[in-house]
């Protein structure tokens, strides 16, 4: 059985920090591309980042330069670093594991108000 855990959101001003964290079991996990989407209220689910196997990522516009992503094969966990946060990176965040077939964690709250 596949499972995707997230982990680490909450409340945060703007201008803060949080670590997401997305613990996976029931794959083998370092075969796999890892990513993190986000959903805000009344929009479509978006990819935020994204890392690959072999380490390559990417990332939305939006998060370039203050989000990062990076995975430890060894506690089959991947991390959305996000630094300077905004308003409008309000959502619900979730993780993504894709090789072929994919599977998606339940999600995590993540609010940026003052």
């Amino acid at each position: 059985q596949v499972q995707l855990v997230e982990s680490g959101g909450g409340l945060v001003q703007p201008g803060g920090s949080l670590r997401l964290s997305c613990a996976a079991s029931g794959i083998i996990f370092s075969a796999y591309v890892m990513g993190w989407y986000r959903q805000a209220p009344g929009k479509q689910r978006e990819l935020v980042a994204e890392i690959t196997p072999g380490g390559s990522t990417k990332f939305a516009d939006s998060v370039k330069g203050r989000f990062t992503i990076s995975r430890d094969n060894a506690k089959n966990t991947v991390y959305l670093q996000m630094n300077n946060l905004k308003p409008e990176d309000t959502a619900v965040y979730y993780c993504r594991a894709r090789l072929g077939a994919e599977y998606w964690g339940q999600g995590t709250q993540v609010t940026v108000s003052s």
